[in-house]
């Protein structure tokens, strides 16, 4: 890999992606394609401006201080290998560098000495095009194709000491990988047929000389790092070359009330959150609390407000001993309680970014629901804390998790989204009735989920998810965001959810929580909140629940016995209950319309059966 590490500043009319996509498919890590190059996200540390984010329990939980929105990014350059469409020739960017340092103008070497704003032939003057081709492996590296070992070992010959490669596309007739033909100046030469085929290298590796393992490389660190595995060939666009793990959390009170958030928007907030982070770890404790009360004052002064109200937020952000938070249960039920009002919201003259008004349904006399919520305000912040390769992970203690940060780096990428919601709580009572009445072929059916999670490589992270009542809860919810899409007016993919689901016995969690996940920073215009009021959610309800009756693909679709991803779906398709992968918590797994409406063998388990 070139070793070039220089900061050059590329047009932001053709080098540009949105704020969202920083954090979510183009995060750091992932490949970005524009108009003249491929390119890699560089690091956040390497990044030159961003704009800081503040959710106090999402930083204690992932333990840094802060998140921040990506302003201005920095990119590395992959792959390394360009080829020129006219004369064929072959070889990585750095060579292509000195053949252009040669030829090249002083003029030119000066405004461009890396060939960065236009990378060209310097025989030909043809824009060269990066490789198609790329190999990743499940430990999260990403490198280029092993081109030279590749034409070598397919030829059966020693590499040469000065290769120099042509390639050559469809010169033998064929398509695809079988027509694009490798050659080499000391007469080896082979085609690409095969090379994506798993367990190709480890087959090619026996019967040659050479090395076919990973080389550890990852390019958006421009680090190296010894690694066993055997590299798989993919296409540069495939979708399982970068797979963005990434945390949502719900600004709640008491984390969203005014003061709270004009305290985060203080200059002297951000003067004191920049002196924290230059002290070493160990030495933070005593160090915040020397300063703390001094602080408090600057602030206070600043933002006219009680020195000891902001003294008391201080202390409780940088309050270690509750830097423990599960993001899997602790910090849902938290959430949880103050959707459903079980938490004391801030009086109405406080209120910042949370605002929650009941509704009542009681009149329309709506089964299994308890009540339901409009959420007129709420900030909702996305955070980025690494990715995979190959296989998509659930939490950064998976298999394959790269981590985009380093140990002494004190923050994430993040993007945040003020928007509205609707939130449903179900009756804990009658899903139990439901489950003890039924729990033989309701049994069954998640017998066969687990089965599919067992051969799965999520199959730890889903197995607590994999119960009657949360597949019936994931399935309305889809079913529930597809109807809202109609009627509102928001697209499929503006709406997300987020399920909040526990069966303890002493403490049960029931809930849906559908909102808008494409708002910007001053909000949306209420048509969600809209049909979460009385006189619209029972029939939106009865509706979604109506049209889950009949799929398009029934009676293939209500029989399946797995389908989707891992075959981790029951009777759910795209023509019926699946969205966009932005939309859902779970990656389109655990959906089943026969826990909704019932199924051919068993109609008398669905849950919303009775509903007319």
């Amino acid at each position: 890999m070139s070793k070039q590490k220089c900061r050059i500043y590329l047009p932001q009319q053709t080098h540009s992606v949105r704020t969202a996509q920083a954090v979510l498919q183009y995060g750091a890590g992932a490949m970005v394609d524009f108009p003249d190059q491929t390119l890699v996200t560089a690091a956040p540390e390497l990044w030159s401006k961003t704009q800081r984010i503040y959710d106090e329990r999402l930083a204690k939980a992932l333990h840094v201080s802060y998140f921040a929105r990506p302003t201005e990014i920095a990119y590395t350059r992959f792959p390394e290998w360009y080829f020129c469409p006219k004369c064929r020739h072959f070889q990585p960017l750095q060579q292509w560098i000195t053949q252009y340092r040669k030829s090249a103008s002083p003029k030119q070497r000066e405004k461009d000495p890396y060939m960065v704003r236009r990378p060209r032939c310097p025989i030909c003057r043809q824009d060269l095009l990066c490789t198609r081709i790329v190999t990743i492996c499940p430990s999260g590296h990403l490198s280029d194709f092993p081109w030279v070992k590749w034409v070598h070992a397919i030829a059966k010959r020693p590499i040469c000491g000065n290769p120099n490669l042509k390639l050559k596309t469809g010169s033998s007739g064929s398509e695809g990988l079988d027509g694009i033909q490798i050659t080499c100046s000391c007469g080896a030469q082979a085609t690409l047929k095969g090379a994506m085929d798993d367990g190709r290298f480890q087959a090619l590796e026996q019967s040659s000389t050479c090395s076919f393992r990973c080389d550890g490389t990852h390019p958006f660190r421009h680090e190296s790092e010894p690694c066993s595995c055997y590299p798989r060939a993919v296409q540069r666009g495939s979708s399982s070359v970068y797979f963005p793990l990434v945390y949502r959390s719900l600004v709640i009170p008491p984390f969203a009330d005014r003061l709270n958030k004009e305290i985060e928007g203080s200059h002297e907030f951000e003067v004191c959150v920049g002196s924290i982070d230059n002290e070493e770890p160990e030495d933070r404790p005593d160090f915040i609390k020397k300063r703390l009360s001094k602080w408090a004052e600057k602030i206070a002064l600043e933002i006219s407000a009680d020195g000891k109200d902001v003294a008391q937020i201080l202390e409780r952000k940088w309050n270690p001993a509750e830097d423990s938070r599960d993001l899997n249960d602790t910090y849902r039920r938290e959430e949880f309680a103050a959707l459903s009002g079980a938490m004391s919201a801030p009086p109405t003259d406080h209120v910042g970014d949370f605002s929650r008004e009941e509704t009542d349904i009681t009149a329309d006399h709506i089964p299994h629901i308890k009540a339901v919520s409009l959420i007129d305000k709420i900030r909702v912040v996305n955070a980025l804390l690494g990715f995979s390769r190959m296989q998509p992970v659930s939490s950064p203690t998976d298999a394959g998790f790269v981590s985009i940060k380093k140990p002494n780096t004190n923050w994430y990428p993040a993007y945040e989204v003020r928007g509205e919601g609707i939130f449903i709580e179900f009756d804990a009572d009658e899903i139990r009735r439901w489950l003890q009445e039924y729990e033989e072929p309701l049994f069954q059916r998640t017998k066969i989920l687990h089965a599919k999670a067992e051969n799965s490589l999520l199959g730890s992270s889903l197995a607590q998810s994999i119960h009657p009542a949360f597949i019936m809860l994931h399935t309305l919810s889809h079913l529930l965001i597809t109807q809202l899409s109609f009627e509102c007016g928001y697209s499929v993919a503006s709406l997300s959810e987020r399920i909040y689901f526990s069966d303890a016995e002493n403490d049960a969690m029931y809930g849906i929580f559908i909102y808008t996940a494409s708002g910007d920073a001053e909000g949306t215009l209420g048509g969600l909140v809209r049909q979460g009021r009385a006189d619209t959610f029972p029939q939106l309800l009865r509706r979604a629940v109506t049209h889950a009756k009949i799929c398009s693909n029934d009676p293939v679709c209500m029989m399946s016995h797995g389908q989707g991803r891992d075959s981790l779906n029951l009777a759910a398709c795209h023509a019926c209950a699946l969205l966009p992968e932005t939309c859902c918590e779970r990656g389109n797994m655990l959906l089943d319309r026969g826990m909704i409406v019932g199924t051919y063998e068993h109609p008398e388990i669905g849950f919303w059966k009775d509903l007319r």
